[in-house]
């Protein structure tokens, strides 16, 4: 059973939702960025892995072998979606303090 104020903990969690909600919506606009292949193709998306941009290289489109193009693309929107969700972890980490609570990265 948690100890204290009924009033000053629902204070500190009504604190704790504003913060939540300050840091969710910064997330929207924090980027990360992901170049594969060096540099071949380079994916921008944000905290809420939402894609800004996709910039594919003229030399990694070779019509004879759509298949690099291919794996560089699901390389590349891979590792920009486990930055972002890295980012939105350490983000929300500060306020979480480290804590697992379901429905949050």
């Amino acid at each position: 059973m948690m100890g204290g104020n009924p009033n000053q903990i629902a204070k500190q969690m009504q604190q704790m939702q504003a913060q939540l909600a300050k840091i969710q919506e910064s997330l929207g606009s924090e980027t990360v960025e992901a170049s594969v292949g060096g540099g071949m193709v380079t994916i921008v998306m944000t905290g809420h892995q939402e894609v800004q941009s996709v910039v594919i290289d003229a030399e990694a489109m070779d019509p004879e072998d759509p298949e690099t193009l291919q794996d560089l693309m699901v390389a590349a929107f891979n590792e920009a979606l486990r930055k972002s969700q890295e980012l939105a972890s350490q983000r929300l980490g500060a306020l979480t303090g480290g804590l697992k609570i379901p429905g949050l990265p």
